[in-house]
Protein backbone atom coordinates (compact mmCIF):
# COMPACT_ATOMS: atom_id res chain seq x y z
CA UNK A 1 0.00 0.00 0.00
CA UNK A 2 1.15 3.56 -0.72
CA UNK A 3 3.00 4.91 2.34
CA UNK A 4 0.83 8.06 2.33
CA UNK A 5 -2.30 5.94 2.49
CA UNK A 6 -1.11 3.62 5.25
CA UNK A 7 -2.75 4.39 8.56
CA UNK A 8 -1.49 3.23 11.91
CA UNK A 9 -4.88 2.98 13.62
CA UNK A 10 -3.32 2.43 17.03
CA UNK A 11 -1.29 5.63 16.67
CA UNK A 12 -4.42 7.60 15.71
CA UNK A 13 -6.32 6.19 18.71
CA UNK A 14 -3.38 6.96 20.99
CA UNK A 15 -3.29 10.52 19.65
CA UNK A 16 -7.02 10.93 20.31
CA UNK A 17 -6.54 9.65 23.87
CA UNK A 18 -3.61 12.00 24.44
CA UNK A 19 -5.58 14.96 23.06
CA UNK A 20 -8.53 14.03 25.28
CA UNK A 21 -6.31 13.93 28.41
CA UNK A 22 -4.66 17.21 27.41
CA UNK A 23 -7.97 18.91 26.69
CA UNK A 24 -9.41 17.89 30.08
CA UNK A 25 -6.25 19.01 31.89
CA UNK A 26 -6.37 22.38 30.13
CA UNK A 27 -10.06 22.98 30.81
CA UNK A 28 -10.06 21.58 34.35
CA UNK A 29 -6.96 23.53 35.32
CA UNK A 30 -8.05 26.84 33.83
CA UNK A 31 -9.25 29.68 36.01
CA UNK A 32 -11.74 32.24 34.76
CA UNK A 33 -8.83 34.67 34.35
CA UNK A 34 -6.98 32.05 32.27
CA UNK A 35 -9.97 31.53 30.00
CA UNK A 36 -10.40 35.21 29.11
CA UNK A 37 -6.68 35.81 28.50
CA UNK A 38 -5.65 36.41 24.86
CA UNK A 39 -3.85 33.64 22.99
CA UNK A 40 -0.62 33.87 21.01
CA UNK A 41 -1.05 34.45 17.28
CA UNK A 42 -4.87 34.59 17.21
CA UNK A 43 -7.57 37.12 18.06
CA UNK A 44 -9.28 34.58 20.31
CA UNK A 45 -9.24 34.17 24.06
CA UNK A 46 -8.09 30.86 25.52
CA UNK A 47 -11.73 29.82 26.00
CA UNK A 48 -12.55 30.56 22.36
CA UNK A 49 -9.46 28.75 21.11
CA UNK A 50 -10.26 25.70 23.26
CA UNK A 51 -13.67 25.58 21.58
CA UNK A 52 -12.02 25.91 18.17
CA UNK A 53 -9.74 22.99 19.05
CA UNK A 54 -12.84 20.91 19.85
CA UNK A 55 -14.41 22.09 16.60
CA UNK A 56 -11.51 20.55 14.66
CA UNK A 57 -12.73 17.14 15.80
CA UNK A 58 -16.38 18.00 15.19
CA UNK A 59 -15.76 19.14 11.63
CA UNK A 60 -13.78 15.99 10.89
CA UNK A 61 -16.99 13.93 10.97
CA UNK A 62 -18.46 16.18 8.26
CA UNK A 63 -15.25 16.07 6.24
CA UNK A 64 -15.24 12.27 6.35
CA UNK A 65 -18.80 12.20 4.99
CA UNK A 66 -17.92 14.71 2.26
CA UNK A 67 -14.87 12.70 1.24
CA UNK A 68 -16.95 9.52 1.04
CA UNK A 69 -19.39 11.22 -1.34
CA UNK A 70 -16.82 13.01 -3.48
CA UNK A 71 -14.62 9.91 -3.71
CA UNK A 72 -17.40 8.25 -5.71
CA UNK A 73 -17.46 11.08 -8.25
CA UNK A 74 -14.87 12.07 -10.84
CA UNK A 75 -11.88 13.74 -9.15
CA UNK A 76 -12.53 16.86 -11.19
CA UNK A 77 -15.75 17.33 -9.19
CA UNK A 78 -13.96 17.64 -5.86
CA UNK A 79 -11.24 19.73 -7.49
CA UNK A 80 -13.89 22.22 -8.68
CA UNK A 81 -15.57 22.14 -5.25
CA UNK A 82 -12.24 22.84 -3.53
CA UNK A 83 -11.57 25.69 -5.98
CA UNK A 84 -14.94 27.28 -5.13
CA UNK A 85 -14.26 26.94 -1.42
CA UNK A 86 -10.78 28.41 -1.81
CA UNK A 87 -12.33 31.35 -3.67
CA UNK A 88 -14.53 31.90 -0.60
CA UNK A 89 -11.67 31.92 1.87
CA UNK A 90 -12.31 35.46 3.12
CA UNK A 91 -15.94 34.78 4.20
CA UNK A 92 -14.82 31.42 5.64
CA UNK A 93 -12.18 33.17 7.75
CA UNK A 94 -14.80 35.53 9.19
CA UNK A 95 -17.17 32.67 10.02
CA UNK A 96 -14.29 30.58 11.39
CA UNK A 97 -13.36 33.46 13.71
CA UNK A 98 -16.91 34.35 14.82
CA UNK A 99 -17.99 30.74 15.45
CA UNK A 100 -15.99 30.25 18.65
CA UNK A 101 -16.86 33.78 19.79
CA UNK A 102 -20.54 32.84 19.80
CA UNK A 103 -20.17 29.20 20.80
CA UNK A 104 -18.50 29.97 24.13
CA UNK A 105 -21.54 32.06 25.08
CA UNK A 106 -23.71 28.96 24.66
CA UNK A 107 -21.40 26.15 25.79
CA UNK A 108 -19.47 26.45 29.03
CA UNK A 109 -15.90 25.18 29.38
CA UNK A 110 -16.87 22.10 31.39
CA UNK A 111 -19.42 20.99 28.77
CA UNK A 112 -16.75 21.21 26.10
CA UNK A 113 -14.86 18.42 27.88
CA UNK A 114 -17.85 16.10 27.66
CA UNK A 115 -18.32 17.07 24.01
CA UNK A 116 -14.64 16.33 23.35
CA UNK A 117 -15.09 12.86 24.82
CA UNK A 118 -18.19 12.18 22.71
CA UNK A 119 -16.68 13.33 19.42
CA UNK A 120 -13.39 11.47 19.83
CA UNK A 121 -15.30 8.31 20.82
CA UNK A 122 -17.44 8.72 17.72
CA UNK A 123 -14.36 9.07 15.50
CA UNK A 124 -12.79 6.02 17.15
CA UNK A 125 -15.90 3.93 16.43
CA UNK A 126 -15.94 5.11 12.81
CA UNK A 127 -12.25 4.35 12.37
CA UNK A 128 -12.77 0.82 13.70
CA UNK A 129 -15.36 0.19 10.96
CA UNK A 130 -13.27 1.55 8.07
CA UNK A 131 -11.80 -0.88 5.57
CA UNK A 132 -8.38 -0.24 4.07
CA UNK A 133 -10.15 0.44 0.78
CA UNK A 134 -12.34 3.10 2.41
CA UNK A 135 -9.33 4.73 4.10
CA UNK A 136 -7.79 5.19 0.66
CA UNK A 137 -10.85 7.14 -0.61
CA UNK A 138 -10.45 10.89 -0.76
CA UNK A 139 -11.09 14.23 -2.36
CA UNK A 140 -9.50 17.57 -3.12
CA UNK A 141 -9.55 20.17 -0.32
CA UNK A 142 -9.43 23.97 -0.13
CA UNK A 143 -5.78 24.38 0.86
CA UNK A 144 -6.22 28.05 1.80
CA UNK A 145 -8.66 27.16 4.58
CA UNK A 146 -6.31 25.32 6.90
CA UNK A 147 -2.54 24.73 6.98
CA UNK A 148 -3.19 21.01 7.48
CA UNK A 149 -5.40 20.64 4.42
CA UNK A 150 -3.56 19.10 1.50
CA UNK A 151 -4.63 19.38 -2.13
CA UNK A 152 -5.91 15.79 -1.98
CA UNK A 153 -6.75 14.07 1.29
CA UNK A 154 -7.79 10.50 1.97
CA UNK A 155 -9.99 9.35 4.82
CA UNK A 156 -6.76 8.17 6.47
CA UNK A 157 -5.45 11.75 6.24
CA UNK A 158 -8.69 13.07 7.69
CA UNK A 159 -8.50 10.79 10.74
CA UNK A 160 -5.05 12.28 11.45
CA UNK A 161 -6.16 15.86 10.79
CA UNK A 162 -7.95 16.87 14.02
CA UNK A 163 -5.04 16.02 16.30
CA UNK A 164 -2.59 17.90 14.08
CA UNK A 165 -4.96 20.88 14.25
CA UNK A 166 -5.26 20.42 18.04
CA UNK A 167 -1.50 20.25 18.60
CA UNK A 168 -0.90 23.36 16.50
CA UNK A 169 -3.42 25.42 18.47
CA UNK A 170 -2.31 23.97 21.82
CA UNK A 171 0.91 25.92 21.41
CA UNK A 172 -1.07 29.17 21.05
CA UNK A 173 -2.85 28.84 24.40
CA UNK A 174 -1.68 31.03 27.30
CA UNK A 175 -3.26 29.06 30.13
CA UNK A 176 -1.54 29.16 33.49
CA UNK A 177 0.81 31.95 32.46
CA UNK A 178 -0.53 34.49 34.93
CA UNK A 179 -1.93 37.83 33.99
Amino acid sequence: MDERLALDRRAVLDDYARARRTFHALVDGATQADLVRPTVGTRWTNRQLLWHMLFGYLVTRVLLDLARVFSRLPRSTSKAFAWVLDAGTRPFDVINYLGPCGAVKLVGPRRTGAAFDRITASLERRLARESEHDLARGMHFPVRWDPYFQDFMTLADLYRYPTRHFDFHRRQLTLGEGG
